[in-house]
């Protein structure tokens, strides 16, 4: 594999993919620090239907996640990334132009289905090219693209809107044409493996073949489905569900919720949420490594860091102050689902039939981003209906509990006896 595409190639998908997703999350998180100033465009709106724009990109985003995993599969990353990027770039265009809610919610759809395309094509060519020993660490520098995203997103945009007193359409012209770069940088940098992916195809085809003609079929050719829909898989699916519901639910109302219930305001809003993003980055390098070393010990890994997070997000509420809320986003950051997200994706690739890697990350990806598309609107009804956003925290603290016990249920086994089960 290296003598085909050189020996530095994964290098390359490491920094193409953690630019990726620079991008992506500048996108996510530039709009919920400016929801005010967009309703000084579109007119006054609840709660629940602005957070409705994040749930329509993130309903977008999901519904894509099995399809492109097995575009991916089929027709190589290159092919399903650039035309997906254009579509990413459109709906971002629309939104910079919108005059009315429903053309937001029309562009955040069309954002979410273009960048759909991305989870599967990015950790499938990770795990393709990245060396074993350094899987883990890798996957992490892809993720911490994330991070620092997150915290252009919410920084910039609160800068531009609240201290330079510029346009909220700014911050999302700025990101159309990051978009628009991306697609003119996976043209340049991807290479394409159509070829390589209907060998891998065509190989498995001759296989199962012959081994029915041998009348082993049944022992040598095992199907995938199974795999996809085993109880362990399940409840990685059931635990990257939870994950993500409090991690979206804090991206998306923590804003709002520091600027009416703790009186945080300006740019000091952007900066707090973005001290999730900052321990982030060496939490998830620290744990991935960790696991690169301990490669039996994952699914121990995955637990520890579930646990932390959902004691973290379940004392946020009883913060007296901005201080102490901060020091539990810090250390939200450093165990939380930035850190524990490269670890789950190792232990899922690691289990994953080769010839549809991308398939069963999107499978994994459809779970977890389900909750994104619940929990931003769910938390904004929960806000109008109660009047404070913290019973939203404790639902997210909840689900954290259960998805962790389900995965200890199923998963807090030694690789040896999960072999053999």
């Amino acid at each position: 594999m290296a003598d085909m595409y050189g020996k530095n190639y994964w290098k390359r998908i490491i920094f193409t993919f953690c630019l990726g997703w620079v991008v992506i999350w500048v996108y996510r998180s530039m709009l919920s620090p400016v929801y005010s100033e967009i309703q000084g465009t579109i007119g006054e709106q609840t709660n629940a239907a602005m957070g409705l724009i994040s749930s329509c990109y993130f309903f977008g985003y999901t519904a894509l996640q099995i399809p492109s995993g097995w575009l991916v599969d089929h027709f190589g990353q290159k092919r399903v990334l650039i035309p997906g990027f254009i579509v990413f770039a459109a709906g971002a265009f629309l939104i910079a132009t919108a005059s009315s809610l429903s053309t937001i919610y029309l562009g955040s759809v069309l954002a979410g289905v273009g960048c759909g395309v991305y989870y599967g094509a990015a950790f499938s060519l990770t795990t393709q090219h990245v060396p074993a020993d350094k899987k883990g660490v890798g996957t992490a520098i892809v993720n911490s693209g994330s991070a620092l995203g997150m915290i252009l997103g919410m920084t910039g945009s609160s800068f531009i809107v609240k201290q330079l007193h510029l346009p909220w359409q700014t911050m999302v012209f700025i990101s159309a044409g990051l978009i628009t770069f991306m697609v003119i940088w996976y043209a340049i940098a991807l290479k394409d493996n159509m070829a390589e992916k209907r060998a891998l195809r065509e190989g498995g085809q001759a296989a199962a073949a012959a081994a029915s003609k041998a009348d082993t079929v049944v022992e040598t050719a095992p199907t995938v489905k199974p795999r996809l829909f085993s109880l362990r898989f399940i409840a990685c699916y059931v635990l990257y569900f939870c994950t993500c519901y409090a991690y979206y639910m804090i991206v998306t109302w923590l804003p709002s919720f520091l600027e009416t219930e703790r009186g945080i305001t300006g740019g000091l809003i952007g900066l707090i949420v973005s001290m999730i993003s900052v321990t982030a980055i060496p939490g998830a390098l620290l744990f991935s490594r960790i696991s690169d070393k301990k490669r039996d010990k994952k699914n121990f890994i995955i637990i520890f860091l579930e646990i932390c997070a959902f004691v973290l997000v379940a004392v946020s509420m009883f913060a007296p102050n901005a201080g102490i809320l901060a020091a539990i986003l810090l250390l939200y950051g450093l165990l939380g689902k930035l850190a524990v997200d490269p670890v789950l994706i190792s232990y899922m690739s690691d289990q994953a039939d080769p010839k549809s890697v991308a398939t069963t990350l999107g499978v994994f990806n459809f779970f977890g981003m389900a909750s994104s598309v619940v929990a931003p609107a769910l938390t904004g009804a929960i806000i109008d209906a109660t009047g404070s956003g913290e019973l939203g925290f404790y639902v997210g603290a909840a689900l954290l509990a259960v998805g962790t016990v389900l995965f200890v249920l199923t998963n807090a086994k030694s690789k040896a006896a999960v072999a053999a089960a």
